[in-house]
């Protein structure tokens, strides 16, 4: 599937993506894991700039690039320490988050696809 052009307008576009990163964030929220790798208690502006990212990326308004730029994900990523543990959980809220909208097979398998590629690219520290 060449999601990319067309996966944002599949899924009814922007509400979509505030959803599932609204639900990813939550269950974020109360992980001890990852929640220490978000400065100050307000997960809102995380919460903003992923939601703004996966819209573009999957073909939405490109408003991501003109806030912030080009994504450069490893580099934004850098200075947080991203073992198998913090990317195995973050994968697992994004994956509950995702079968909680329940969106079409092929949409879920997208983006299940990009998330696991993701996870595993900002991986910035060994196992152990």
């Amino acid at each position: 599937m060449k999601a990319e052009a067309s996966l944002y307008e599949a899924v009814g576009g922007m509400g979509f993506f505030e959803t599932l990163v609204g639900r990813f964030y939550a269950e974020v929220a109360t992980d001890p894991v990852l929640r220490r790798l978000y400065p100050g208690d307000d997960l809102g502006p995380a919460t903003r700039r992923l939601t703004l990212f996966l819209a573009q990326y999957w073909g939405g308004p490109r408003t991501y690039d003109r806030e912030r730029g080009h994504p450069a994900l490893r580099m934004r990523h850098a200075p947080f320490g991203i073992g198998p543990d913090e990317r195995d959980r973050w994968l697992t809220h994004m994956r509950n988050a995702i079968v909680s909208i329940a969106p079409a097979p092929d949409v879920t398998r997208a983006l299940i696809d990009y998330f696991e590629m993701a996870a595993d690219s900002l991986r910035n520290q060994p196992a152990g």
